[in-house]
């Protein structure tokens, strides 16, 4: 065999093309529908049709009389099973979720008994025979509602406050603001949205007589987290529940809890000795799954006469819905947005209150971002406004509060630590952009009646929380570390396993160039197992932007460990010093001696088959084991984008947009442009377009995508992306991070944008969504102060 004498292949930093595409675009993925299994029954759920009130009576007895229903179970036919989240703090008020509602109802669609039958026509039909009776009561649907003295959900919170965290104080600060030659006194709103993933939540439950298991297929984002939550809901043992969850489509969020439906179709499937199998339909969706982001933000801030922030002092309140969602418990958002609403900012003085309110809405889940969007569109405005009254340039103003470079490490009044990034540079780098791309001019166009704008923004986003900083929060149950696998098995081909799972975000590549960077191969021969939790002993799953971080690490330190196992069996092999082996292209090689080599597939199968001639090697295969558990660190970035405005419609549309990220060691160029992409647009969608409606009795307005406006690929512009690497000295990688960023930056850049194109007007706008209508609304208050007219 021929030595390598090329220059051996470093594969991280390479683009790739994602492994999971073909198999995907070829319709080849399998999904928890794909599964085949024509004998199980189907189940459909009997939901709330009012958004508060008492059960009076539940009668089954027409749908059960229907040929092939087998079954219309309630919560006291399944032993009337909860899930309960909770944090260890004295300002959090711990609540039970029923998984089927039994004396009262708390949101419209929530679900209150359970349809199975020979088929999903059948059940829907079965279920609409199901009669239920109820005694409405006036439904609390907002902040205000809450805050106000309206109905308490829960008898354990009669104020409707589930958590109530002042989470940071300063007796100075009220003293600061009033001396503040500038203070801005504002509230700044989020409508609720959803994350509308391409795959509805869906499970399929199977019981195993053989392995006397459970065997449970959910899409699923956290299989870990929904053995877990079955397991403690049902009282079984956690090895009694197998968790498998196939390719998943999208998630974002909304799949990283435990959702009630599925426990229930797990204990009905349990309960009958039957498999069992449930999908969400899109009204369903909309409707009854997880939502987020209904907050608002009381803030006063003071800036001294050269725009430097001197304090902020915030309120911020996050409409929960109606319960904890398991295991994040409530508090996820506010206290998200209380830790970080001061961001890349340094802020000198600081207070905050945050609070979680109780309504009638589905419960909230940790949504793309967590507060995120919300406490940058927060941070940006207030920036945006002390410009305009200080008469600073909106960039100067960022720059000389932003954290500089040679102030790292810095630690700020939230007594978070930020490591070394790019923030000043990322800003700096995008206004270049800018003005390369002809913004400026494009904005000075008139000439069409056009009114055109451009937004910025500067941000952090913190990410790969480990177990250091999520126990900060006080949850019961912890998120934080992953351990990861790496074998090679007789033909040298590699296996890697990791408790994260992927949905979308290209693990199967960026995990291979890892692991093939430490072995010496290519990524071809290595191959990411994951979302299994009989192949997994445990793990957190995927979301926080935490999973090339910790689980790529894990992965890392695996595959080094490895590593080192393969280079004393080719010492030994090749008569050389471990030390002096190097693993090139898929080879073993003496360091300066490129003729004195050997195969990695020599190697393997040595180790396996031919173990007697090995002395040294002690172990009989060729695998190890990593684990990481970082303290959780920090990517940044820069957006802006360019907008136009219809003054005769009030249309607002974004027509371009660059973004300057920064995530620390880029592992794969394309896959993160991918998740930038994605990421804006969706920060889009929920600046310009998307919000979950209800009446004032609590019925949800949005229940087709006819009514919440996912935007299409003709709504989300040309999106140039950026990078800037500042490697991370915390991370095995060097990486920091990024499936959130896009969609943090989005709304305040955008926002930014539609206030500047509205710059004639004198209005500022303050909340997202923004509507043709609310412009047309603006437009039409601030009407005599237009150009046209003041001319």
């Amino acid at each position: 065999m021929t030595a390598s004498t090329a220059k051996p292949q470093r594969w991280v930093g390479n683009r790739l093309p994602r492994r999971e595409d073909p198999r995907m675009l070829r319709g080849a993925g399998r999904f928890v529908d794909d599964i085949a299994d024509p004998h199980a029954y189907h189940a459909t759920f009997v939901r709330s049709p009012i958004a508060a009130g008492r059960i009076a009576s539940i009668d089954a007895s027409e749908a059960l009389a229907m040929p092939g229903v087998h079954a219309v179970l309630t919560a006291a036919d399944l032993g009337y099973p909860q899930l309960t989240a909770a944090l260890e703090r004295a300002e959090f008020v711990a609540t039970q979720m029923p998984l089927l509602a039994y004396d009262r109802v708390r949101y419209a669609s929530e679900p209150v008994a359970i349809v199975v039958a020979e088929s999903r026509y059948l059940a829907e039909d079965a279920a609409e025979a199901v009669l239920c009776e109820f005694d409405e009561t006036q439904a609390v649907l907002s902040i205000r509602d809450v805050t106000d003295g309206g109905r308490a959900l829960h008898d354990e919170a009669p104020d409707g406050v589930l958590v109530d965290l002042q989470m940071f104080s300063d007796d100075l600060l009220g003293e600061a603001l009033d001396r503040a030659p500038v203070v801005l006194e504002e509230t700044i709103s989020s409508g609720r949205v959803m994350a509308a993933p391409m795959e509805a939540r869906a499970c399929h439950a199977q019981p195993d007589a053989r392995d006397d298991q459970l065997v449970l297929h959910v899409s699923t984002q956290v299989p870990h987290q929904v053995r877990s939550g079955v397991a403690q809901a049902l009282g079984l043992p956690e090895r009694r529940v197998r968790v498998i969850a196939p390719d998943v489509g999208g998630g974002f969020g909304l799949k990283c809890v435990v959702g009630r439906e599925e426990v229930v179709v797990a204990a009905v499937a349990e309960q009958l000795g039957h498999s069992v199998r449930w999908s969400e339909d899109r009204q369903e969706n909309l409707t009854a799954a997880f939502h987020g982001r209904e907050q608002e933000y009381l803030v006063r801030a003071g800036f001294d006469s050269d725009g430097t922030l001197i304090g902020v002092d915030a309120d911020i309140r996050c409409n929960i819905g109606a319960y904890s969602v398991y295991p994040f418990s409530c508090g996820v958002e506010p206290l998200m947005a209380a830790t970080e609403l001061p961001g890349v900012y340094k802020v000198g003085r600081y207070a905050a209150r945050a609070r979680g309110v109780a309504t009638n809405k589905p419960p909230t889940a940790p949504y793309r971002g967590v507060s995120r969007p919300q406490i940058v569109l927060v941070m940006e405005r207030l920036m945006d406004k002390a410009a305009k009254q200080l008469d600073i340039d909106r960039v100067e103003i960022r720059r000389r509060n932003t954290i500089h470079a040679d102030e790292f490490p810095y630690t700020g009044p939230n007594g978070i630590t930020y490591e070394p990034g790019s923030y000043v540079e990322s800003l700096d780098r995008l206004v270049d952009e800018i003005g390369k791309a002809g913004w400026w001019e494009r904005r000075a166009a008139t000439a069409d009646g056009v009114l055109r704008g451009i937004g910025i923004a500067n941000f952090s986003e913190r990410t790969a929380y480990g177990t250091p900083t999520m126990g900060m929060r006080k949850m019961q149950m912890t998120p934080g570390f992953e351990v990861s696998h790496v074998r090679m098995d007789p033909t040298g081909e590699v296996t890697v396993t990791s408790g994260t799972c992927g949905h979308g975000q290209g693990h199967e590549t960026t995990f291979a160039q890892i692991v093939a960077d430490r072995l010496g191969i290519s990524p071809d021969r290595v191959k990411l197992r994951q979302g299994d939790t009989d192949l997994v002993s445990f793990g957190w799953g995927t979301f926080g932007s935490r999973s090339l971080v910790i689980g790529g690490g894990s992965a890392a330190v695996a595959a080094r460990r490895l590593a080192d196992k393969i280079r004393k069996v080719a010492g030994e092999l090749l008569e050389a010093d471990p030390a002096d082996i190097d693993l090139v292209d898929g080879h073993a090689e003496v360091r300066g001696a490129p003729d004195a080599h050997v195969s990695i597939e020599q190697i393997a199968a040595t180790v396996h088959f031919r173990a007697h001639e090995l002395r040294e090697h002690d172990e009989q295969l060729l695998e190890a084991r990593g684990a990481a558990d970082p303290p959780g660190m920090f990517s940044n970035a820069a957006h802006a984008a360019l907008v136009e405005v219809d003054p005769g419609t009030g249309d607002a549309r974004v027509v371009d947009y660059i973004v300057v990220e920064d995530c620390g060691v880029v592992i794969n160029p394309t896959i993160v442009d991918g998740q930038v992409r994605g990421g804006v647009a969706q920060g889009i969608a929920s600046a310009l377009y998307e919000e979950l409606v209800y009446s004032p009795e609590g019925q949800p307005l949005a229940g087709t995508f006819m009514d919440y406006l996912v935007p299409t690929a003709s709504e989300i512009p040309p999106i140039a992306v950026h990078h800037l690497e500042t490697p991370c000295d915390q991370t095995e990688t060097g990486a920091k991070g990024m499936g959130e960023g896009g969609t943090i930056g989005a709304p305040a850049t955008v926002v930014s944008a539609l206030n500047d194109a509205l710059r004639a007007y004198g209005a500022d706008i303050d909340h997202v969504p923004v509507r043709p209508a609310d412009l047309l609304t603006l437009f039409k208050e601030h009407r005599l102060h237009t150009p046209r007219e003041a001319s």
